[in-house]
């Protein structure tokens, strides 16, 4: 009987431990930040999953602390975010961020070529510094310290334009509303025309062969730390020469040499990754609605594009991507029936065609598998150098190993020009190895083939300054 009843008397008291350890809470009593020269402090505490006043189970404590150095890092505000947490009591902690500013200003010099990627460029317009802009972009980021962006661009080269954005993400105390405005001016002396066989046909003159300009406003809503939501409003002119009007009539959707209009677009993003520019593990949703104005050149076009990333041990982790676009256009013009091939809508093997059409899909599966990490020690100079050094962080390389496969498929109403991508599934796989190191930089070197059967080494590359 005595053995019984201490059999039960120690289940009670067990799970009685249990039920105390899983409900037991810890309260925020402060949040200590240090290392932001710049940016407000309530930047920062923005970013938190927290605040001051918070209850929360002691075993959350490890995955939010988590999470609040991923958004940190996130902003692009910083290259490094450290949180601890200080114990004052058995109920009551203090939160400790401890955080490293990037440098802000940056007057880098423009160099970049108006092709789709490097390699049509590089080898099929065998690296013509004809199709190059260059000159000086000034970029200041957290210009107030408060996360906001102004950007000055001087370009010239292929094309001839003059860029001016500015974005301020909060104009509220509660840090939900903000506003954006850009405008642009270009003139450019080679268009592209049209496509044929599935690539793009251009032409160029000693005259200018188009030009025009476009501006913007945007009204910018973030709810929580994942969500955010926009309304741009957008306004411009294009015109082309009467030499591009020979060579492409259909250019633009009202069958003349130039058009004005004004635009809606309607966005929505939730995005939860662990790092944003090689998220490893996380998802995000994108939704893109917009709408063109006008009675002969009215545009609607929706786009859909959903990412997954899951770990499958620390050292590996998959990729998923679904990406579509749908067009409503009035008539078949060359401007608006652009698709594959432009903006975010590229497939792997894929890089030296176009597909014009109606609407599209592309489905991307990765599996990658770290390689390693080499971290490089600091160089000691003298004076300058060594201030330099002081301000850049550790240089850090990651190396992953993937394979992919892309599938795709894009539907014409009118086929035109030789096209043998459209309406078709089209197919790709490949291997690549990817390189992550400071300031987001990330370099893929892949190697791909197609259901065509090209094969080739391409090369795409990215730095957040």
């Amino acid at each position: 009987m005595f053995n019984k009843s201490a059999h039960k008397l120690f289940f009670v008291f067990f799970f009685l431990a249990i039920y105390l350890q899983t409900s037991a809470q810890y309260k925020i009593a402060g949040i200590q930040i240090q290392g932001n020269v710049r940016t407000k402090s309530y930047i920062l505490l923005r970013e938190l999953p927290y605040q001051v006043g918070s209850e929360f189970p002691v075993d959350s404590l490890e995955a939010l602390n988590k999470l609040a150095q991923q958004q940190l890092i996130n902003t692009a505000l910083f290259y490094d975010a450290e949180i601890k947490t200080q114990k004052l009591d058995s109920q009551y902690i203090n939160i400790q961020i401890k955080v490293t500013e990037r440098w802000y200003f940056f007057p880098l010099p423009y160099f970049k070529w108006v092709d789709r990627n490097f390699s049509e460029w590089w080898n099929v317009q065998n690296h013509s510094l004809d199709r190059v802009n260059y000159g000086i972009n000034f970029r200041q980021s957290n210009l107030t310290g408060n996360n906001d962006r102004l950007t000055v661009g001087v370009i010239t080269g292929y094309t001839h334009q003059t860029v001016l954005k500015y974005q301020f993400p909060f104009i509220d105390k509660k840090l939900r509303f903000g506003l954006g405005v850009g405008a642009q001016i270009f003139t450019q002396k080679e268009l592209n025309t049209s496509t044929f066989a599935d690539k793009q046909v251009f032409h160029k003159t000693e005259d200018v062969m188009n030009k025009g300009y476009k501006g913007s406003v945007s009204f910018l809503y973030r709810p929580n730390l994942f969500e955010r939501h926009s309304l741009q409003v957008g306004f411009g002119n294009l015109e082309i020469s009467d030499t591009a009007m020979l060579f492409q009539p259909q250019y633009f959707p009202n069958y003349k040499k130039s058009f004005s209009y004004v635009d809606l677009t309607l966005s929505f993003t939730k995005v939860r990754f662990d790092y944003i520019p090689y998220p490893t593990e996380g998802n995000s949703t994108e939704l893109n609605i917009y709408h063109r104005i006008g009675n002969d050149n009215s545009l609607t076009a929706l786009q859909f594009r959903e990412v997954h990333a899951r770990p499958i041990t620390k050292s590996n982790f998959y990729l998923l991507e679904l990406n579509t676009l749908a067009k409503a256009m009035p008539n078949q013009n060359y401007f608006d029936s652009r698709l594959l091939g432009y903006g975010n809508m590229q497939m792997n093997g894929f890089e030296y065609y176009v597909v014009d059409g109606n609407a599209g899909g592309i489905f991307k599966a990765e599996l990658h598998q770290l390689l390693g990490t080499i971290k490089l020690p600091k160089k000691v100079g003298i004076g300058f150098v060594d201030r330099i050094n002081k301000r850049l962080p550790d240089i850090k390389y990651k190396f992953w190993l993937k394979a992919f496969t892309n599938l795709g498929y894009v539907y014409t109403e009118r086929p035109v020009n030789g096209s043998k991508l459209s309406n078709t599934l089209l197919r790709t796989a490949g291997v690549g190895l990817d390189i992550i190191s400071i300031y987001d930089l990330v370099l893929k070197i892949d190697y791909s083939v197609n259901q065509l059967g090209d094969k080739g080494v391409y090369l795409r590359a990215g730095i957040n300054f």
